[in-house]
């Protein structure tokens, strides 16, 4: 049976005593990082309840009266992000077949070495409501952010190599990054600067790298008018 077609209980009444309508309003939030070993991931876990037992979903709950929307989805979540902003209103009559529920969800990063013990999950999953919609609109406003802002320093720790930072590039968007281009891209744009300290030797040994850091930790608009494309020479900036 596919449960979220049916309802195993009747929906509530739709507008209380005075004719006022009723409805929950949920948070849900799209909790997104890199790994080096499967790429971009998020945050879910998996239902044991109906409707749609056993399939993933992003953390949510409903707001409550006196709290705003965005922390509503900090206390679902449970942790620290970096960055967080409105993704989308979800609306439709058949959503959640239980009541009638309008959603509002978020976008949320965390670095990539960061809460090594939540739960991340690869993006192609069987998802619950319309949950697959909401991570696939997390994605795309992800990339889109790439090309005009900071907001990868949200999906970074502290410091990092230039090589992690395109293999994060290469995980959002999708298609190889070559290290060169992305620096110069970032440099002239004033988002990188050296750290002074160098890289751990891998155990391969090498030479150790520099370090870099984003200017700035909070979201800035670098560059309105940019946007980056895959080229033979792995970035272009167009």
């Amino acid at each position: 049976m596919n449960q979220g077609a049916l309802s195993p209980q009747p929906r509530g009444p739709l507008r209380d005593e005075l004719g006022a309508a009723k409805y929950r309003h949920e948070a849900i939030a799209a909790i997104m990082r890199i790994s080096f070993d499967k790429g971009l991931q998020v945050m879910a876990h998996r239902r044991e309840r109906a409707p749609f037992a056993g399939k993933w979903a992003l953390p949510s709950g409903p707001l409550e009266v006196d709290e705003t929307i965005e922390q509503s989805i900090r206390r679902h979540i449970g942790v620290p992000v970096n960055f967080m902003e409105q993704l989308s209103t979800h609306s439709a009559l058949d959503r959640d077949p239980f009541d009638r529920t309008i959603a509002t969800a978020h976008v949320g990063l965390v670095a990539w070495d960061e809460l090594s013990d939540a739960s991340f999950v690869d993006l192609d999953q069987d998802w619950a409501f319309d949950h697959g919609e909401i991570v696939a609109e997390a994605v795309a406003r992800l990339r889109g952010k790439l090309s005009y802002t900071n907001i990868a320093f949200a999906l970074c720790p502290e410091e990092f190599t230039l090589a992690e930072l395109a293999r994060a590039y290469e995980s959002v968007l999708g298609y190889p990054v070559a290290v060169s281009n992305l620096q110069r891209v970032l440099k002239r744009r004033g988002q990188l600067e050296l750290t002074g300290n160098l890289s751990r030797p891998g155990r391969a040994g090498g030479r150790p790298a520099k370090q870099f850091r984003f200017v700035r930790r909070e979201l800035v608009v670098t560059d309105p008018f940019a946007a980056f494309a895959p080229a033979a020479a792995g970035l272009a900036e167009n």
